[in-house]
């Protein structure tokens, strides 16, 4: 067999690089893709658990610091006795028991009924919160909206301008993508919308 020359092993050795560059930019653009599509579910999935949790109490939990807050703070044994021996339900008062919910760790539960099945097993985190990346949840209790950042910017299906109009940071990166209640949308601030609705009610307009 004829040795390769120096000039046949440089072309091959140039095609097996251009292979190997083009073979990584592609499995980087799915691993890219694959996280985006997991960053929408996890949207769709707090959503529909949020939705589940109106469903039973006629409100959202409030937010915390970007967090849904839901989860048993320090005092809440205390106002839980607090609440059993008013006469009727003091929904500060309950708020007041709460704390923010970590992304990824805690329960998204009943807290007044253990052996209801949760809303929520493990409330998700985004795919590269270990480099920063966060979900933001905004309520007020009567609306929610809930963000993330996509990493495939305009070239990622739900990518939404408006959104980035708004120049959240969902962590290190501007939020991109959202959930939320029903009409109420994801470029402008609840309570700006419920100024608007306000508004519209006083003059008239539909």
């Amino acid at each position: 067999m004829k040795p390769f020359t120096k000039k046949e092993l440089i072309s091959v050795l140039i095609i097996l690089s251009v292979v190997f560059l083009v073979t990584l930019n592609n499995m980087i653009i799915a691993l890219r893709r694959s996280r985006d599509s997991t960053r929408k579910q996890d949207m769709g999935s707090v959503s529909d658990a949020l939705h589940r949790y109106y469903q039973d109490f006629g409100f959202f939990p409030p937010s915390s610091a970007g967090m849904i807050k839901a989860c048993k703070g320090d005092n809440f044994e205390t106002i839980l006795g607090e609440l059993k021996e008013s006469s009727g339900f003091d929904r500060t008062k309950f708020f007041d028991g709460l704390r923010g919910c970590v992304w990824g760790k805690d329960s998204f539960s009943d807290l007044f009924d253990p052996s209801y099945e949760p809303y929520l097993k493990v409330f998700p985190q985004d795919p590269k919160s270990g480099e920063g990346f966060s979900y933001i949840y905004i309520s007020n209790t009567a609306r929610f909206q809930l963000y993330s950042s996509l990493e495939g910017n305009q070239d990622e299906a739900g990518y939404d301008s408006d959104i980035v109009k708004r120049n959240l940071l969902c962590g290190v990166k501007i939020c991109i993508y959202g959930k939320s209640f029903t009409d109420t949308p994801l470029n402008r601030s609840i309570e700006e919308y419920e100024a608007e609705l306000l508004e519209k009610q006083k003059s008239g307009r539909p």
